[in-house]
């Protein structure tokens, strides 16, 4: 589970460092679509970009088969874009039968109130997607973040603030997805070690030092999520020569 969430959150972190760097696009949405689809299980995912009259400007598409991949088109040409056009359709998550039965999804690209496109999927089997819908969010957020950063497919200049509005609302998907996907298995070895700790007239003096250890790297590791729900501002620090990280310090904390 732990490494589900990391390999979640490694997603997402190199697609806004590339965005961050300036990067080609196309390569590292690319990137990430291939990646998430290899997470998720998706037989075949795509992102379209549109312009200012709602054609195609930009198609990235992945798929592990030629088949696969016609029916995500398909799928986008008969399905979704007229519940678009019609229903002003933006998210949705939908079930096919038959053999095997097929999962599809369809996730807004936007910033503020303007759709600038979307991200598509199809699963094959009986596992439902919306269960991966915080995932698939927070990859959106992360690919409209690359977009108002690089400003190239549509060509408008942004302001810093707003850059900085959209860099904070993907860095606070990303908290929710990592919430989401650590707590449970953190709250699980947090309660059996208490309740060890508890026990310990029973247990020698080193075990009771190692259960020690291991609480306080688990509560360590709880207040590290909490700090990543409280962000109001994406600043960076550097971690590495070339390489940057979230500063996740409290703003009392540098005073």
């Amino acid at each position: 589970m732990e490494d589900r969430a990391q390999n979640r959150f490694e997603i997402i972190r190199q697609l806004a460092v590339a965005g961050y760097r300036g990067e080609d696009f196309r390569p590292s949405a690319e990137m990430a679509l291939r990646q998430a689809a290899g997470l998720v299980g998706l037989k075949a995912a795509a992102m379209y970009l549109w312009d200012d009259a709602k054609a195609i400007s930009l198609a990235v598409a992945y798929a592990d088969s030629d088949q696969a991949k016609e029916t995500l088109i398909s799928l986008e040409e008969t399905l979704f874009a007229g519940l678009r056009r019609d229903r002003q359709l933006l998210a949705a998550y939908m079930s096919f039968g038959g053999e095997p039965p097929l999962q599809t999804f369809t996730m807004p690209i936007r910033h503020a109130d303007a759709i600038l496109g979307a991200v598509i999927g199809i699963q094959e089997g009986d596992q439902r997607l919306v269960s991966e819908d915080l995932f698939l969010e927070a990859i959106s957020a992360a690919l409209s973040l690359y977009m108002v950063a690089d400003k190239a497919p549509h060509g408008k200049a942004l302001s810093k603030e707003l850059i900085a509005r959209e860099r904070l609302g993907a860095v606070q998907q990303t908290a929710v997805t990592v919430n989401h996907e650590i707590n449970n298995p953190l709250t699980a070895i947090l309660g059996n070690v208490q309740l060890l700790l508890m026990k310990k007239k029973d247990l020698d003096p080193e075990l009771i030092a190692k259960l020690k250890t291991v609480e306080e790297a688990a509560l360590k590791i709880k207040d590290v999520t909490q700090k990543l729900l409280r962000v109001t501002s994406a600043r960076s620090v550097e971690y590495a020569e070339g390489t940057s990280m979230l500063d996740l310090s409290d703003d009392t904390d540098s005073k």
